[in-house]
């Protein structure tokens, strides 16, 4: 079993010992071990059960460390670290020879950002080294949001997770690469499109890859609860399946003829940024309850609404 602590100089301990370890961040728990530590980055693959063509996310603490492992930073990359770091934003930029193609799975672009949660930041501002750290859970499953996620599912693999309460954001960083001038959003997540075209104008999105994807969680099929989740019409699954056995993720309000106790809504208020700090936790509680099925409704599509209902499908897809 895995402790569930707060002491940082105990991390720092077993990263530089190779171990692998739970840290919180603001978008998702993550399963970190040195970036410059291939052995390391290799137990972080087989704790997850990740395949290793799904490249990783590298973080670190401040601009003037992250100059060390890439071998450029565009001006609109600058431009969108400046308002966003620390914060749910990753970068895709080329890297330096201090990565491994490990990290990168081949790619001769890293995945890198700051991270805005205070106990991680100052485990990152003690290391000499950055932090490779996927999602801390078994790959494809819901991502966490607490430490204790964490610990019922990677529990007896790690040795420690650092608890830093519930992540505020609730869904994984936004991530941008570049193709020439042109920047690219590769991840939907906790940084909107909107946000990001205020600072630096119109950016394209790409679709999922099924394999060899371009950056980390660009898989089709991700985040899924074990129960099968279902966003097709309501009344044909109630068909197949008595209503007593079907949990409901809403947005905003209940629905009739389902029981309450088997329902889950992101946010009476309808706040978008409320919604997505709630999924995955919700898509727990679900998976969790004694049904057959989910129904998840999707959000409108804008703001984090976006981000939200890529989560949502992808998590509905079956192969």
């Amino acid at each position: 079993m895995a402790i569930i602590g707060t002491d940082i100089s105990y991390v720092k301990q077993l990263l530089q010992a190779g171990q692998v370890v739970g840290i919180p961040t603001e978008t998702v728990y993550g399963l970190a071990g040195n970036a410059f530590d291939e052995d390391a980055v290799l137990k972080i693959f087989t704790v997850k059960n990740r395949p290793q063509f799904d490249p990783l996310i590298v973080h670190t603490d401040t601009l003037s460390k992250l100059t060390s492992f890439i071998a450029d930073f565009p001006e609109k990359a600058q431009k969108l670290a400046k308002a966003f770091w620390p914060g749910p934003l990753t970068l895709l930029l080329p890297k330096s020879d201090e990565i491994s193609d490990l990290v990168t799975s081949g790619l001769s672009t890293v995945a890198v950002r700051i991270p805005n949660h205070s106990l991680t930041l100052e485990l990152l501002s003690t290391l000499d080294f950055p932090l490779a750290a996927p999602s801390a859970n078994p790959f494809g499953y819901i991502s966490p949001t607490s430490a204790q996620h964490v610990e019922k599912q990677l529990g007896k693999k790690i040795p420690y997770i650092l608890d830093g309460g519930e992540s505020q954001v609730g869904i994984e960083s936004t991530i941008v690469g570049f193709e020439g001038d042109e920047a690219v959003v590769y991840r939907l997540g906790g940084t909107s499109v909107e946000a990001l075209e205020k600072i630096i104008g119109t950016v394209k999105l790409v679709a999922h890859s099924s394999s060899n994807p371009k950056a980390p969680g660009m898989l089709k099929s991700h985040y899924s609860p074990r129960k099968p989740l279902f966003i097709t019409d309501f009344e044909q699954l109630s068909k197949n399946y008595s209503k007593e056995k079907i949990g409901y993720l809403s947005f905003q309000i209940a629905i009739e003829n389902v029981s309450l106790e088997n329902q889950r809504i992101l946010s009476l208020t309808g706040s978008y940024s409320e919604a997505a700090k709630h999924l995955f936790s919700y898509m727990r509680q679900l998976d969790s309850l004694p049904i057959d099925v989910i129904y998840a409704e999707l959000l409108p599509e804008k703001d984090l609404g976006r981000a939200i209902n890529d989560r949502i499908r992808r998590a509905a897809v079956r192969e």
